[in-house]
């Protein structure tokens, strides 16, 4: 099981998106024996799933 350990929106206001693009944050997760991954979501995705810091990552 993955848990939220940490979000990076990663924008600093010097990039724009591209035509379309929605923006997105880097998800760093962390499983029972403290191995980490990462992953790059829409933002709204998590906002939809009401997704926070310590929740349980939704299985694929």
């Amino acid at each position: 099981m993955w848990k939220i350990k940490q979000f990076f929106d990663g924008d600093f206001g010097c990039e724009e998106l591209a035509p379309g693009e929605k923006p997105k944050v880097s998800v760093t997760l962390e499983n029972e024996e403290s191995q980490t991954k990462s992953v790059s979501v829409e933002d709204a995705w998590l906002i939809d799933r009401g997704l926070n810091i310590g929740d349980v990552w939704p299985a694929e």
